[in-house]
């Protein structure tokens, strides 16, 4: 039994009010898998980079006891490349630039050995190739959940609603919720989205959290205030790696153990923004982890 991860892995350029970057890094199969690392193995990506991608980077994964079997290597090709610049309300950036190069044509491929797959991670990739990576897997995962963005409700609408027929727990940012079922208040726009297939729905909050529905319940979790944030990219990933990592591990998929996963991915998510990139979230110790996660504890416990 593995968990399998499908997105991008990428190379990002970054600026924010607290500094910049040149071309590191990133992609959402990278952040999401690091994350997940921490929690539970065995961690298999399917993704696809060029030859401009070192041997160095993609030890980045090893290390970390991942399988890149599924990471194909196009010769002459370049990476994906997505440089933005953020504002001082982190939650608001611009894209300066997007090369999707080698993802422009992204074909997943899946190693035999991946066919075991009972927990899946859909990254934020085009509707059809989250299509195509649900078919070829062949099997019948155990949990299967998917992240998406406003872009993909723009321009492939009807791909992403057939997608969504297929999966367990879709993860989007208020906005994008608000945008896929035309309602403001997340109550409702959760109970419309539940109907277009998922069981649960996460609805990311960034600094403010996030909240879980599904079963008919509802749980919110706080972000943990920090002092210094850096850099906010890949934080959804880190959190959607934290989430699944923690259900893998447990093997029990309900709303109860869905209220930890997320304390887990927004722990490991927490993390990520205090440096540029995967700086941060490629070096922790299990023992900073439980740490910050009774700190969410303690933050959210009262007593009447």
């Amino acid at each position: 039994m593995s968990l399998v991860i499908v997105g991008s892995v990428a190379y990002d350029a970054i600026e924010t009010p607290y500094g910049k970057t040149d071309k590191i890094v990133g992609g959402a199969a990278t952040y999401a898998g690091i994350a997940a690392s921490y929690i539970y193995h065995p961690i298999r990506i399917v993704s696809v980079v060029g030859d401009d991608f070192g041997a160095d980077n993609l030890a980045l994964f090893t290390s970390r006891g991942i399988d890149i079997s599924g990471i194909q290597i196009k010769p002459g090709e370049k990476s994906f490349f997505w440089s933005g610049k953020y504002h001082e309300d982190l939650n608001r950036r611009d894209t300066l630039i997007t090369d999707l190069n080698v993802l422009a044509n992204f074909n997943p491929v899946i190693p035999d050995s991946y066919l075991d797959c009972e927990y899946l991670l859909l990254g934020n990739l085009t509707p059809q190739v989250q299509l195509i990576a649900l078919e070829r897997l062949k099997g019948n995962p155990k949990l299967i959940v998917l992240d998406t963005m406003n872009f993909w409700m723009d321009i492939a609408l009807d791909d992403l609603l057939h997608v969504l027929r297929k999966i367990d727990v879709l993860t989007i940012n208020d906005e994008e919720a608000r945008q896929l079922s035309g309602e403001y208040s997340l109550v409702k726009a959760a109970e419309k989205i539940l109907k277009m297939g998922p069981k649960y729905l996460i609805v990311k909050k960034g600094e403010h959290g996030a909240l879980l529905f599904g079963e008919g319940k509802i749980f919110a979790a706080p972000a943990l205030p920090l002092a210094e944030v850096f850099d906010p990219t890949g934080a959804g990933d880190s959190f959607a790696g934290g989430f699944i990592g923690y259900l893998a591990k447990h093997g029990i998929v309900n709303f109860e153990h869905m209220r930890n996963a997320i304390i887990y991915g927004s722990t490991l998510a927490s993390f990520c923004v205090e440096k540029f990139g995967v700086h941060r979230i490629s070096d922790l110790d299990t023992s900073a982890i439980q740490e910050r996660i009774e700190k969410f504890s303690e933050l959210t416990r009262f007593t009447l």
